[in-house]
């Protein structure tokens, strides 16, 4: 029966994209489903490390991707009290002739529209917007998936790619806390023409100081200037007015930079979000279901690669699927340990590299100088593990 029978993929944001797009492409039927009435994401950048590039050229969109990219000369930290740099990490020809592909920044919109337009010209892909998710039973040869308005969808399995606060998540794993870490973000994009004359518009910038940071870039062909504000705050769970947020960003960020100011200046208030992750866990999957992207490891953005990962996971589970031959829960449990020490490990780093970000007092000072000393080759080891990229299984 489940030859049949099309594969469901509850969620279509970055990561559900791609895992149906994967899938399809290996000649699966997939239905895409989607609890939003019309499809798309956040309307922010976001970061690409060179590591996902091989995944989209795996799922046929690579050029379509680079079509929409902006490549940064520089990824900067700068002090956000002083203004210094405290670390540069290279991303112009040398980073590439050592990874083997770029680093860039796009529109999250830009992003999501490849992967989705990919999508639409396969036949084999249902996209079904206005579906809710409310439980899925395994039936041993099936999965059968029951809705939020009572219907229910049969499929040869199912993977849940509905994010952090995943519904799939809650019935495989069972009810479990967010961890949030005192830390909310306020995002704005504006036209590059009202980007601060006295910052640098072409790199991917991250202003760090005591509980806060700025993170800047350009997007669209240096049109549009992405701008995003964090700080750590007493109560993350507030709602308040733009006046009263507002008053907030002015006392938090009392001592930084002027140019950090500038930008603060501008800031779209009506909405923030509350940074959060989940511990990680060794397995994520049950049966003919299983997670993937922030429904299984969500992690904060402190290496950029939440997206990275969740597309990753989708290329890999395309591929143990493909290899299992109709065997779900072995292509699963093949998935999980290509994916489980990857992802955790950048869940861990995130947090170190969140506290190293955020750094006060003679801590801030002995980072600066141990950063200083570092060269372009020192940087790129570290962050090897990351950008190296993954080995796709060839066998099961």
């Amino acid at each position: 029966m489940a030859a049949q029978l099309p594969i469901l993929v509850v969620g279509a944001g970055l990561g559900g994209a791609a895992a149906a797009l994967g899938l399809a492409r290996k000649g699966f039927a997939v239905r895409l489903i989607e609890e939003a009435v019309e499809l798309g994401v956040i309307g922010y950048g976001i970061q690409l490390g060179p590591n996902v590039f091989p995944m989209f050229r795996e799922l046929g969109v690579e050029q379509a991707v680079l079509a929409k990219s902006h490549f940064p000369p520089d990824v900067l930290m700068l002090d956000a009290l002083s203004g210094e740099r405290v670390t540069r990490v290279h991303t112009g020809p040398a980073f590439k002739q050592r990874f083997g592909d770029p680093y860039v920044a796009i529109h999250r919109v830009d992003l999501h529209g490849c992967l989705l337009d990919a999508c639409r010209a396969l036949p084999n892909v249902e996209i079904m917007p206005a579906t809710a998710f409310q439980s899925v039973e395994d039936k041993g040869d099936h999965v059968a998936m029951t809705t939020a308005d009572g219907r229910v969808l049969t499929g040869s399995a199912l993977i849940g790619a509905d994010g952090l606060g995943s519904a799939v998540r809650k019935q495989l794993v069972g009810e479990e806390k967010t961890v949030p870490i005192g830390y909310v973000a306020h995002r704005t994009i504006v036209p590059m023409a009202m980007a601060p004359e006295r910052v640098r518009h072409d790199d991917v910038i991250l202003w760090g100081g005591p509980g806060f940071h700025i993170v800047q870039y350009p997007l669209r062909d240096k049109t549009l200037f992405n701008i995003v504000a964090v700080f750590r705050t007493e109560n993350i769970h507030q709602r308040a007015d733009e006046d009263a947020y507002r008053a907030i960003l002015m006392k938090t960020y009392a001592g930084a930079h002027p140019a950090m100011h500038d930008m603060l200046a501008m800031m779209d208030l009506k909405r923030r979000w509350v940074i959060a992750d989940r511990d990680p866990i060794r397995h994520w999957s049950c049966g003919r279901v299983t997670l993937l992207g922030d429904a299984a490891h969500p992690t904060l953005q402190s290496y950029a690669q939440g997206a990275c990962m969740a597309i990753e996971d989708a290329v890999v589970l395309a591929r143990c699927i493909e290899l299992s031959k109709g065997d779900f829960v072995a292509a699963y449990r093949r998935y999980e340990q290509e994916r489980v020490l990857r992802t955790a490990r950048i869940v861990l780093d995130s947090r170190k590299l969140w506290e190293f970000y955020h750094l006060g007092g003679v801590a801030r000072d002995a980072r600066n100088q141990a950063e200083a000393e570092k060269t372009d080759d020192d940087m790129y080891r570290c962050v090897a593990w990351i950008y190296d990229g993954v080995k796709l299984p060839t066998e099961l």
